[in-house]
């Protein structure tokens, strides 16, 4: 997390205030009129058709009518480490003071998405998660959140102090390495280790991630599937035939994905829960709850009891990445974050 301030601002610009969401495909954008108030004009611009995150901000006010914000707050799919910005998914790259300055800002906040997104899961509503599996949440405790999309996003919500407030964690725990569990999924990660080398958790949870297991799996039957090369196309051949290498990637793509979540819950003792996020998810329905992505998730040998006690989640919500961004304006500089405490100053 990353702040920028004009000279002279004061601590907390009330508002308005424009909200983002930049992935590596989209850059999703929202308004706020102040603290607490409903967000609203909620629009989605293709990465690809602005030079700059700039350019795609200027069009979102022009084409939503909006005024100048007065602050900003915006989640992007790349590590926020400081000033300079280049995103691993996309073309962009800039700096945070550059743009706070370019669009005339009191206040830029930058954030890691999955940052935002965990700062939403407090306050997401009942109807926008949709339960897989069985478990209950403990209260205040750490909870996890996994999202495939065009990267593999990942991240947490840590209880501070013991009160109510928690703090998201921010991290690039995409890129650990993929680990198999059949051998099947060993000799499909053979194939795309001699492609790419090292072979993440990213590599395969994720949009290009899907392409490549149905690659793979054809490579490993001596085929070749040149026709197929989004994701869309994966999901709709999977749909249509179930016994094509399309629906047995996707089952890979599922049971892969309980896995490292699995690890997840582990890692961070995520017994409030483990959230599923990211662009492919949510459109499976309820082909996840019929895969092997819950007993994945649980086959973790003598804490099987462990985690299957530990509820897991697929938000469904419009746009919740954008109540993250709100939420992280709001958030106090905690004395006890070196990088916070002197972004602040």
């Amino acid at each position: 997390m990353h702040e920028a301030r004009a000279p002279g601002a004061g601590p907390q610009p009330a508002g308005p205030r424009l909200l983002g969401d930049i992935g590596g495909t989209n850059a999703r954008f929202g308004w706020q009129a102040g603290p607490q108030a409903a967000i609203t004009q909620l629009q989605v611009l293709p990465c690809l058709e602005h030079a700059r995150l700039e350019d795609a901000i200027r069009a979102y006010l022009h084409q939503q009518g909006l005024p100048p914000p007065a602050c900003a707050a915006l989640g992007i799919a790349n590590p926020v480490t400081g000033d300079a910005v280049k995103m691993t998914n996309h073309a962009w790259a800039f700096s945070i003071e550059g743009l706070r300055a370019a669009l005339g800002l009191d206040r830029l906040l930058m954030l890691n998405d999955f940052s935002a997104l965990a700062l939403a899961l407090p306050a997401l509503p009942p109807q926008a998660l949709r339960a897989v599996g069985g478990g209950t949440a403990a209260p205040d405790a750490p909870r996890a959140l996994i999202g495939p999309g065009t990267g593999l996003g990942v991240s947490g919500l840590l209880p501070v102090g013991g009160g109510a407030e928690a703090w998201p964690l921010s991290g690039e725990g995409g890129h650990v390495t993929l680990a198999a569990s059949t051998e099947r999924e060993f000799r499909v990660i053979q194939v795309l280790q001699a492609r790419y080398g090292h072979v993440s958790a990213e590599r395969v949870l994720s949009g290009p991630g899907l392409v490549d297991l149905y690659h793979a799996l054809l490579a490993l039957e001596g085929k070749r599937g040149i026709e197929i090369v989004s994701p869309a196309q994966v999901l709709e051949r999977a749909g249509e035939l179930p016994g094509s290498t399309a629906n047995e990637a996707l089952e890979l793509f599922c049971g892969f994905l309980g896995s490292v979540a699995g690890d997840l819950a582990l890692t961070l003792g995520a017994r409030g829960g483990v959230y599923v996020g990211g662009g492919i998810v949510p459109r499976l329905g309820e082909r996840l709850k019929a895969s092997t992505f819950r007993e994945r998730f649980e086959a973790k040998g003598r804490f099987r009891g462990y985690l299957q006690a530990i509820p897991t989640w697929v938000i469904d919500g419009a746009a919740p990445a954008l109540l993250g961004a709100a939420r992280a304006l709001d958030l106090p500089v905690r004395p006890a974050d070196p990088q916070a405490a002197a972004s602040a100053g």
